[in-house]
């Protein structure tokens, strides 16, 4: 007999939160690479550092930082470094060169991507005048 399965959970595209936490994970590495750029900075001050570069857009938290900034490390794109600070131990990340040429790389797929992005909201938006044109023209046969 089969175990029973459960359905997985069921996405809300419709939900203006989901699409914003999409964007957000996306975004998140991207600009933990970006204010990396700027110079070498702890985990909380890198994820301070987000909040403040994205306006509060992008706000990463303790549980999705450190996972992140691990897989830069493990893929050769971060050091990290032990430096004890007010007594603390604490870990600085910094930046390689394979680290800034990512950077590079990430910024170029970005901006395609924003162009892309603009280039279809100003389409909606022409698409969304002429419906209300003709749906307020003042039919003159009916």
């Amino acid at each position: 007999m089969e175990a029973a399965r459960s359905a997985p959970p069921r996405v809300d595209y419709a939900s203006r939160d989901y699409w914003a936490g999409t964007i957000k994970m996306g975004l998140s590495k991207f600009f933990i690479l970006r204010v990396l750029h700027d110079g070498p900075m702890h985990g909380y001050d890198i994820a301070r550092t987000v909040e403040r570069t994205t306006n509060g857009c992008c706000s990463p938290t303790e549980g999705t930082i450190y996972p992140v900034l691990r897989e830069f490390e493990a893929g050769g794109f971060v050091t990290a470094t032990e430096e004890v600070v007010g007594g603390r131990q604490r870990r600085v990340y910094e930046l390689t060169d394979a680290g800034r040429a990512a950077f590079r790389v990430a910024l170029d797929a970005w901006m395609e991507a924003t162009a892309a992005l603009q280039d279809t909201g100003r389409a909606f938006a022409a698409a969304d005048r002429a419906r209300a044109a003709r749906g307020s023209g003042g039919e003159c046969c009916s």
